[in-house]
C-alpha cells in the first residue's frame, strides 16, 4: 500500500518537479553563461611582448596545435554560417539576378551559349549574397578567437566594431553597384565601337567580383584605426609611405576591373586613395585616443 501511495505521489507531482527542474537548469545555465561573459571582459590576459611569445611557441609547440585547432573550429562554424546564408539566398536568386543586370537593362540582354553557364552565374552570386549576409557572423567567429589575446578595453572596442565593419563592407558594394558599374559597362560594351553581346558566364563574374573586393577594401579604414589603437601602426609611417601605396593601390585596381582602360582603373583608384588617407586621418585619432602603457 505504501508503494502504491509514493507511486501514485510522483505520478502527481512529475509536472511540478518538470517545472522545477526546467527552471533550476535554465537559471544555473545562465548564471553559468553570465559568470563567463563577465569574466571574459574583466580579466586581463598576461601582456607578453611578441618576441616572448614567439620564443614560448618554439620551447612549447603544443600550445600552437591548441590555437590552430580552436581557429579550426571557428572556420567550421563560418562555414556552416556561409552554407545557411547561401542556401537562404538561393530561394531569393531570381530577384538578385534581376537587381544586379539592371545596370545592364534587364536580364533579358544576356545570352548564354554554353549550357552550364547559368547555373555558374547562379552559384557566384549566390555566394556573394551568402558572404554578405554571414559577413556580421563571419566577423563574430573571428573576434571570438582573437579576443582571449587583447586586454579588456580592446574586446569591447573590438566587438563594437563589428557592426561598423558590416556597414562599411555594404558601403563598397553599394559604390560598386551604383557609382561605377554604369560607366564601366557603357565603356566595355561599346569599346573601340565593337558591339559586345554580354554572358552570363563573363557578367556576373565581372559584376560580383567588382563588388567582393571593393567591399572589403572599404575595411581598410577600420582595420587600420584598430591597428593603430592597440599600437600595432603608426600614422606617421603610413604617411611617410605614401607613394608606395600609390603604386599597390594601383596594382589592385587593375587586378580587380581585369581590363586595360584606365577610365575604369581610375574610378577603383580614387575610392582606395580617398581610404587610404582616410585611415591615416583615422590612425592619429586613434593614437591621439590611445592611453599611454
Amino acid at each position: 500500500m505504501k508503494k502504491l501511495l509514493l507511486k501514485i505521489w510522483k505520478i502527481i507531482t512529475a509536472p511540478f518537479r518538470f517545472v522545477f527542474w526546467f527552471f533550476r537548469t535554465l537559471i544555473t545555465n545562465i548564471y553559468r553563461i553570465s559568470k563567463k561573459i563577465y569574466l571574459f571582459f574583466t580579466v586581463e590576459e598576461e601582456d607578453t611582448s611578441l618576441p616572448d611569445a614567439f620564443a614560448k611557441t618554439v620551447q612549447n609547440p603544443v600550445g600552437l596545435l591548441y590555437h590552430l585547432n580552436e581557429l579550426r573550429k571557428h572556420l567550421f562554424r563560418c562555414l556552416i554560417y556561409m552554407v545557411i546564408t547561401t542556401a537562404l539566398s538561393f530561394i531569393f536568386i531570381s530577384p538578385i539576378l534581376d537587381f544586379l543586370t539592371v545596370p545592364l537593362g534587364g536580364i533579358e540582354v544576356l545570352q548564354a551559349v554554353d549550357v552550364t553557364e547559368p547555373v555558374g552565374a547562379v552559384m557566384r552570386v549566390a555566394l556573394l549574397s551568402g558572404f554578405a549576409l554571414a559577413f556580421p557572423l563571419i566577423a563574430l567567429e573571428l573576434w571570438f578567437f582573437a579576443a582571449p589575446g587583447l586586454k579588456r578595453g580592446e574586446r569591447i572596442f573590438s566587438l563594437f566594431a563589428i557592426p561598423v565593419a558590416f556597414t562599411f563592407f555594404l558601403g563598397g558594394m553599394a559604390f560598386a553597384y551604383y557609382i561605377m558599374l554604369k560607366p564601366a559597362l557603357q565603356i566595355l560594351l561599346r569599346f573601340a565601337n565593337i558591339q559586345a553581346i554580354p554572358r552570363p558566364n563573363s557578367y556576373f563574374p565581372f559584376v560580383t567580383s567588382l563588388m567582393f573586393w571593393l567591399g572589403m577594401f572599404f575595411e581598410y579604414p577600420l582595420i587600420i584605426f584598430i591597428l593603430a589603437r592597440i599600437g600595432m601602426v603608426k600614422a606617421k609611417s603610413l604617411l611617410d609611405q605614401w607613394r608606395i601605396a600609390i603604386v599597390i593601390i594601383a596594382v589592385l585596381a587593375a587586378a580587380i576591373t581585369t581590363t586595360v582602360d584606365p577610365i575604369n582603373m581610375s574610378l577603383v583608384m580614387l575610392p582606395m586613395i580617398v581610404l587610404y588617407f582616410l585611415s591615416i586621418l583615422l590612425a592619429f585619432i586613434a593614437e591621439r585616443r590611445r592611453p599611454a602603457e
